[in-house]
This record gives structure tokens, C-alpha cells and sequence, in this order.
């Protein structure tokens, strides 16, 4: 009766028991890093004195943050190398392509589990593969051979049924989970797919569900591994990697859905959330300034032969910028030697880097008030550099013609041939850096000047008084918390200097009201810390003094990465009380050195006299890393 989640745990089962709800701990097979929290990862991993890393496999991709307009991407990328050398990880080069498109082409096996610093790792869930994303200390710690504790999912099962027609894609099924959903809906869940559907979709389109699996806040999301598996991996020339693995025929789940493929039709997330979905029949004609094609969800093969299909002959519309980005070296090899990239050439594309790019803010931010459709997984607001832009989310299909005539289009009416899968993948992992064990000892690690020591918190006190500095609502962001972007993320290993951005698109002086306060609380409604993994939304916040956040509900990695960083995350008991604090008020908090597993605490509002509940999801391992000020001084506390 094992579920596909089930089974994996289950091999891989360290503490705890297999009850939703219970804290376990599973072993991690392989790890990966991005260079926009791998730099933070790597210098954790450091302090903690390790000399080579524990896994199988941990790999660090360079891939978010490669303009460089100054030293500080280059030196940070020369240090992920030395960095990578030393201690036994492999290195993936700038150019070489998006760590979860290049994961699924040369390293990710199903069967095994996955932990990156990066919220959408679970991609390799397309494959079989339990992967995860989470804080970039998490991700050092599992490197270290420390195995990683998450509370046991509840699984969820979505069955696929019939298959897609022409111009429909698979965005459009997750766009469409997402709808019935919400970017919630999936908070504390692994999602799993099956169903004679399952078995009508290649592995890119698999993962590019399982990828957007992250905006419904589901803890990972995963496919069968089948025949389908067996192949792609064949043409990868990595079919040795292949294990089958299907969840029982009589597996439970705690919640079921249906979608039918058959009768899916495209559609459109609207600003500024991944869940304001509509069909894009009912928004033919709207003005389209700017498409944007690629990012970890959909830069695939496929993805692209498809775009070059839609476009060959025709030339993308003068009022629109039409940008693309293959997902890897592989896919974009194969696209100039088949052809491809010359009719997206000559249509009038521009074509960028193998990496990231626009989705993470790295150039390519549109016009003011732009309408600007991308085929990213997160539309939300600021994240695309222009504070007014109207970003929706959609498929390649949708965004290729949409490009050509001017206005939101809906693909089932283009004329073009469906591309074919080839026989074989373009092989060449020269721009993958293996290490050499014999040589690790010689290898000497480079530092910027820009690499700043980790800043280091202190223990939490047995009683808090301090003063409401932020309240905010449903919904808040990692990019509302620490924005991203070309001028933001080249301090991401500077601490002090990348602090002074927390909260800036929300309220500006926030980072000085902190400094003059000598910190204080934030008060948040649902969701808060949706999105992205980075844990500098977590330590910034800490380095400013932040002690404790107090919301209606979080976000599974963020909860996380404030535990790691010994910032306390509590939730109102009753969300009523949600407007019993304001901001300026001074909140007392007493008896912390007394927490216990899971329970509840009374903070005193002194401007009120108001005692308002709070529950706490902590365990005794959390506790005492809250007491000690984080994870690092836990270690050390610990030896």
C-alpha cells in the first residue's frame, strides 16, 4: 500500500516514523548548490570544518548570477570552483546551463533523494527522484553528512487521464493544479502524479510540472519511473541510472484530484500570483509588450523546437522584445546544429545565456507598465526588475505566437509541426569540472574581497521585549524579503551590505528603523516566505537584529531557514489577533529558555495589555537550535 513518496522515505530513513505530522530525518544522496546561495552554502560548509563532502554526488551549478558588471560575480564564481575542487564537489561552469535542466540531463537518478538550495530542485521529481529544496545551511549541513529533518509529508495524489492536444502543453497542467490549489494548497504535501496520462508525457514535461509543484508549497512533487524514464535516460546514455518505481496499485493518499488532459485548454497565471489563472481564450487580443521563454521550467529540447517551430518564417512583432534562453549547453548545441536557433534568429528573438536570467531579475526587465508573458514559474510583484510590469505566466506554445501577432494568442490556432524527440542527446560534459581527490589538498580556495566572514547571532534570551518594526499580509514573498536582481544579489556573500535591501519595495527604511531599534518583530499574515529558497531572507533579517516573526502561517523553507538563522517563527493562535498587533507596538515575550515540542506562549502587547496565544511547530531539536542562535552555534554547542 506504499505511495512512490512512501517508498523512497523508506530507504532512506534515518529517525522518526512515516506519520504525517511526525518529524523524520532521511539521508541525503545528492546535493546541489546555485552560485546565488551556493556562495553562503559553501562558506557554512567551511566553518563547519568539513574536509570532503559525505554524499554521492553534490554538485554546484553556476547559473543565476552571471552578469558581470563588476568583480564581485566573477570572484564569487572563481571561489565556487576552488571551493568545489577542495572539498570534492563537482562544478558546473557558467554557460554550461540551469542547475535543475542540467541535474535532469546528467545527474538525477530516480530512486534517490535530492537536496538543493534552491526551491525548484524538485524538477528532478520528473525523473523519480525525491528531491527538495531548502536553505542553503540545510544543504551544507547534508553535505556534511547530517541528514535532513522535515516533517512527514502528507501525499497527495493527482491522477492524469487522457492526453494533451495540440498547442496545449504541460504548464497548462500545473497552471491548472495551481488553480484548484492555490500557492498554498500544497503546504506539507508531496504531490504525486499517475495515470494512463502519466505515460503520454516525456521527462522535461514531467518536470517542468514537478518544478512548478514549488508555487503550490508542496514539499516535492514526483513521477513514476517507467519505461519513459528508461528511454530518456537511454538517450542521455545513462540508462545504467534507470530503477522502476510505481506507488502500489492500492497506495493511499490523503487527498485525490483528477485533471483530464483531453479537455485542457492554455492558460494564463495573471499578476502577480502563480494561482490567478485563466484560460487564454478569454484574453485574446490583450497588448503584449515583452515574451520571455526559458528559466528551469521550461528551456528544455522540446521547449525550444517547439518555440522554433511556431516562429520559422515569420518575424516576432515590432512592438514586441521576444528573449530566449535555453535551459543548457546540451539544448542549445543541438538547436544550432539542427537549425532551430537559426529561425528563432531570423525571426527576430533575442537569444540569451544558457542560465536564469530574466526569471531571477538578471536583465531583460520590461517597459513600465509592460505586459510581459514568460514561461517562468513565479510572476511575482517586482520580481522582473520593473515595479509596474503586468507579468503572466505561460506556456512556450502560448508565448511563441503571442510574440509573432502582438497580443495574447491562443496557440491551438498556430500553424506549425509538432517537433519529434530525437534518438540521442548531444553528450559533452567538458563544461562539468569533476574533482580530483589527489589533488584536493594542494587546492588553494580564492576569496573576493566582496566574501564577508558569516555573520554569527546571538543565543536567544529568556525574555523579549521589542517593538513591531513591519506588519504585512497574506502571501509575502522571499523577493518582498530579500529582493533579487542585478543589483542585489552580487552581495549575496556580503551580509552587511545585502541587509541594508531587506524589505525595500515594501518599506524602504526598513533596514535603518532596524538599526535605530536595535531590531525587533515582524507580523505577517498566511503564507509568509513563499517562493524562493534563499536563506538570505532568513540571515539578513537576523544580522539586523530581527528576533522573532509572528504570522497566521509560513512557508515550509522559510520556516526552516528562520530556525537555522535563531529567528523564532510563531503563529497566532487565533488569527483574529492578527489585528491586535500594529506596528510600533512593543511585544513581550518571556519564558523562552522553557519552550516545549510543538506548544503554545503569551505575548503581552504592552501598548494594549492584550495577551495574545501563540503556537509554535518546534521540535526539541529546533528549541535548541533557537536557544544556541542558530544552526552553526548548535553545531558547535554540540562539537
Amino acid at each position: 500500500m506504499a505511495t512512490l513518496t512512501e517508498k523512497i522515505i523508506q530507504a532512506h530513513l534515518v529517525e522518526g516514523e512515516m506519520k504525517a505530522g511526525e518529524v523524520i530525518a532521511i539521508r541525503m544522496d545528492q546535493t546541489l548548490t546555485q552560485d546565488a546561495t551556493g556562495t553562503m552554502a559553501y562558506l557554512q560548509l567551511e566553518a563547519m570544518g568539513v574536509d570532503q563532502v559525505k554524499t554521492e554526488l553534490s554538485v554546484s551549478y553556476v547559473d543565476h548570477n552571471t552578469l558581470q558588471s563588476g568583480f564581485e560575480n566573477a570572484d564569487d564564481h572563481r571561489y565556487l570552483q576552488s571551493v568545489a575542487a577542495k572539498h570534492g564537489i563537482y562544478f558546473s561552469k557558467v554557460g554550461n546551463g540551469i542547475c535543475h535542466q542540467v541535474h535532469l540531463e546528467r545527474f538525477a537518478k530516480p530512486m534517490k533523494t535530492l537536496l538543493g538550495s534552491d526551491s525548484h530542485t524538485p524538477t528532478a521529481g520528473g525523473i523519480g527522484s525525491l528531491a527538495i529544496g531548502a536553505g542553503g545551511l540545510d544543504v551544507a549541513c547534508a553535505m556534511a553528512g547530517r541528514p535532513f529533518h522535515l516533517t512527514m509529508p502528507k501525499i497527495v495524489g493527482v491522477e492524469l487521464i487522457g492526453s494533451l492536444k495540440k498547442g496545449v502543453s504541460s504548464k497548462d497542467i500545473i497552471l491548472k493544479l495551481l488553480s484548484m490549489l492555490s500557492v498554498k494548497g500544497g503546504v506539507g504535501k508531496v504531490i504525486e502524479y499517475y495515470g494512463d496520462g502519466v505515460k503520454t508525457l516525456s521527462i522535461p514535461q514531467r518536470a517542468t510540472i514537478a518544478n512548478m509543484g514549488a508555487e503550490l508549497g508542496a514539499t516535492s512533487s514526483l513521477f513514476p519511473s517507467d519505461e519513459i524514464t528508461q528511454r530518456f535516460l537511454r538517450m542521455q546514455s545513462r540508462e545504467a541510472d534507470f530503477y522502476p518505481l510505481c506507488a502500489d496499485a492500492d497506495a493511499q493518499y490523503a487527498e485525490h484530484y483528477t485533471i483530464d488532459l483531453d479537455t485542457l485548454e492554455p492558460l494564463i497565471a495573471m499578476p502577480h500570483s502563480p494561482d490567478h489563472v485563466q484560460s487564454v481564450s478569454s484574453l485574446v487580443g490583450m497588448r503584449v509588450d515583452q515574451c520571455a521563454i526559458g528559466s528551469c521550467t521550461n528551456s528544455s529540447y522540446m521547449d525550444m523546437m517547439s518555440v522554433a517551430a511556431i516562429l520559422k518564417g515569420h518575424v516576432v512583432h515590432d512592438q514586441v522584445s521576444l528573449t530566449i534562453s535555453p535551459g543548457s549547453k546540451q539544448v542549445l548545441n543541438m538547436i544550432a546544429q539542427n537549425g532551430a536557433l537559426a529561425d528563432m534568429i531570423a525571426a527576430g528573438a533575442r537569444i540569451l545565456e544558457s542560465t536564469c536570467g530574466p526569471c531571477i531579475g538578471m536583465g531583460q526587465s520590461p517597459c513600465s507598465n509592460a505586459v510581459s508573458l514568460r514561461t517562468f514559474n513565479r510572476n511575482f510583484y517586482g520580481r522582473s526588475g520593473t515595479l509596474s510590469a503586468q507579468v503572466c505566466l505561460v506556456s512556450p506554445e502560448t508565448a511563441a505566437i503571442s510574440a509573432l501577432k502582438g497580443v495574447i494568442s491562443d496557440p491551438r490556432e498556430a500553424d506549425y509541426e509538432l517537433p519529434q524527440e530525437p534518438e540521442q542527446f548531444l553528450i559533452d560534459d567538458r563544461c562539468i569540472i569533476a574533482p580530483n581527490p589527489q589533488t584536493a589538498d594542494h587546492v588553494e580556495v580564492i576569496r573576493g574581497p566582496n566574501i564577508k566572514p558569516l555573520p554569527s547571532n546571538t543565543p536567544l534570551p529568556d525574555h523579549l521585549e521589542q517593538t513591531v518594526l513591519l506588519k504585512v499580509g497574506d502571501n509575502i514573498t522571499t523577493d518582498h524579503i530579500m529582493p533579487a536582481g542585478a543589483k542585489v544579489l552580487p552581495y549575496r556573500s556580503n551580509i552587511e551590505k545585502i541587509a541594508t535591501f531587506v524589505f525595500r519595495d515594501v518599506k524602504a527604511n526598513f533596514a535603518d528603523l532596524c538599526k535605530e531599534k536595535g531590531g525587533g518583530f515582524i507580523i505577517a499574515g498566511h503564507n509568509y516566505g513563499q517562493g524562493s529558497s534563499r536563506e538570505h531572507a532568513a540571515l539578513a533579517p537576523m544580522y539586523l537584529g530581527i528576533k522573532a516573526v509572528i504570522a497566521k502561517s509560513f512557508a515550509r523553507i522559510h520556516h526552516a531557514n528562520l530556525i537555522n538563522f535563531g529567528i523564532l517563527p510563531l503563529c497566532f493562535a487565533n488569527e483574529a489577533d492578527y489585528e491586535q498587533v500594529q506596528e510600533d507596538d512593543v511585544l513581550v515575550l518571556d519564558d523562552l529558555h522553557n519552550l516545549c515540542a510543538n506548544g503554545t506562549i503569551l505575548i503581552k502587547n504592552k501598548r494594549s495589555g492584550v495577551l495574545i496565544p501563540c503556537t509554535y511547530a518546534l521540535s526539541q531539536l529546533d528549541i535548541g537550535t533557537l536557544l544556541a542562535g542558530g544552526t552553526l552555534n548548535y553545531i558547535k554547542q554540540q562539537g
